[in-house]
């Protein structure tokens, strides 16, 4: 969950957009008078302003979705997956103005935000895939003519809060699976750049899903609050900040849900002595720079080992002084701005701190303008060496395009640190030595991990998350996890006598 500015009343001397919530199949408008700036951070103009939801409004959605759930809940797998089948379509067919919404209101470039769409669309198409996914078990003749049998059914009504930094990808994650599963779903989007939401609430609807079934309620801490504490909410899933995160889980579990909450990260990665160490150059640039460095799984640490250090770190710093920033709709841009003025001017408060802190500063990217987008939320890339375990830029989730690098003498000191730090989310490793990966991934304490990959997030049909500081809960989102945390299993001992069961129908059975 992000926060914003103190909500306020439209500008009267400018006329606006305004965003709204969709429930029941429909746009609805917002009675609360409160609005959220919804920027575009390339010229940091306010387009758009989005509406924030009433306890009222949250009921609503919630309501509709309970309602939904009593026909959906019960609908035939062939129904639901003919749905999210056109749905893909769809998504496909609009992927491109997708990625234009979230580079408008997000900043990243575009080729970064159709793979956004993209990689969302995995999700898609895993719950296309739902009739398998659901089979449950059978096991007969356990005793004389006793059957048992294993089955997992829908919870109800779920809910999503999402961030900013992936508004197609992580709702994605979410409510297709959920969907699939026979549950309907209340989405509460980032305040921040909430249009590609409502997009996808849009194709859901042209795509034949029923009124209720997907609802989008645009809002801030009143309307999470609302989500958490609503009695016919059964489960709650969130991707955020590690301090969010917590408090999701804590109030959700106090209100009896289920609760998924992905919280913050500090990503190590691994350079051995033997790695290659261009390569290594490379995925370090695309990693912790791409969408300015605002990704969970950005790699915020380069661990050096041995006397890999100097000869790494310039070969970063050369490829960093030489990449293009840019608006997100320029074909020439590699990396946008970041979300907020205020983010920004935070993120550049690092660097500086770093450098007072016994950091070496090797690129600068503070105070970085663009021209004809001066007022733009632009950061250029930072590069800080031998970064004390102590500084701020180490502790800290930065969220932007600020890369440290540390030294260690072996393995074992590289991995104690990188085992040490209180995230867990992803972590990668680069080596040409087969025994030393090996023996990484079983040691380190992380719950993705990369070998000579950056950004190990997993494919649709495997699950995404971490551990320690970067969980909140016990399963992960999408894949095997993704489907138990959205169903409740249920077992079933059958008796029979063993019967004659007469009848003549000639017809071709069918699914119906």
């Amino acid at each position: 969950m992000t926060t914003s500015a103190s909500p306020k009343s439209p500008d009267t001397t400018t006329v606006l957009a305004t965003l709204s919530h969709w429930i029941d199949g429909k746009p609805v408008e917002s009675t609360s008078g409160r609005y959220g700036p919804v920027h575009n951070p390339a010229t940091g103009a306010q387009e758009k302003q989005v509406g924030f939801a009433t306890v009222a409004e949250v009921d609503a959605a919630v309501a509709s979705a309970r309602t939904a759930f009593e026909s959906w809940g019960q609908s035939s797998l062939a129904r639901r997956t003919a749905i999210l089948f056109k749905y893909r379509e769809l998504l496909d067919a609009h992927r491109d103005e997708l990625a234009r919404l979230i580079t408008a209101e997000h900043g990243k470039v575009h080729s970064d935000a159709l793979g956004e769409v993209a990689r969302g669309m995995e999700i898609v198409e895993l719950a296309c895939g739902i009739s398998v996914q659901l089979k449950g078990e059978l096991s007969t003749q356990v005793s004389t003519r006793v059957d048992v049998a294993s089955i997992r059914q829908p919870l109800g009504v779920v809910a999503g809060i999402t961030p900013f930094n992936f508004p197609a990808m992580v709702p994605m994650w979410m409510f297709p699976l959920a969907i699939a599963c026979g549950n309907t779903f209340v989405l509460k989007p980032s305040e921040k750049d909430p249009s590609a939401s409502l997009l996808l609430a849009r194709l859901a609807s042209e795509a034949g899903l029923p009124e209720g079934v997907l609802n989008v309620v645009q809002g801030d801490k009143v309307a999470v609050d609302r989500l958490l504490e609503h009695p016919d909410v059964e489960a709650v899933s969130f991707v955020g900040s590690t301090p969010i995160a917590r408090y999701i889980q804590l109030k959700a579990v106090e209100h009896g849900k289920r609760v998924q909450a992905l919280g913050g990260a500090k990503n190590h990665m691994l350079v051995l002595p033997d790695a290659d160490l261009d390569l290594a150059a490379d995925q370090a640039i695309n990693a912790a720079y791409g969408s300015a460095g605002e990704r969970c799984m950005a790699v915020s640490v380069v661990v050096a080992v041995g006397g890999t250090g100097d000869e790494l770190v310039a070969k970063i710093a050369d490829r960093a002084r030489n990449l293009r920033v840019g608006p997100g709709d320029d074909p020439a841009s590699e990396m946008g701005p970041l979300i907020t003025r205020e983010h920004r001017d935070k993120v550049a408060s690092y660097v500086a701190s770093a450098a007072a802190q016994g950091a070496e500063v090797v690129v600068d990217g503070t105070g970085h303008t663009v021209e004809g987008h001066e007022d733009g939320f632009f950061l250029g890339v930072s590069l800080l060496d031998r970064v004390p375990l102590t500084a701020d830029a180490y502790r800290d989730e930065i969220f932007g395009p600020v890369l440290c690098v540390v030294r260690a003498e072996t393995y074992e000191e590289a991995l104690k640190l990188i085992n040490d730090s209180r995230w867990g989310n992803g972590t990668a490793i680069f080596t040409r030595d087969g025994g030393a990966a090996r023996r990484f991934q079983l040691e380190v304490k992380a719950g993705m991990v990369g070998v000579n990959v950056p950004i190990p997030v997993p494919v649709g049909y495997h699950s995404f998350g971490g551990w320690k500081d970067s969980l909140f809960g016990d399963l992960h989102v999408y894949g095997n996890d993704g489907i138990a945390f959205y169903t409740q299993g249920k077992v079933i001992t059958t008796r029979w006598p063993d019967p004659s069961d007469g009848g003549i129908n000639l017809g071709f059975p069918s699914n119906s």
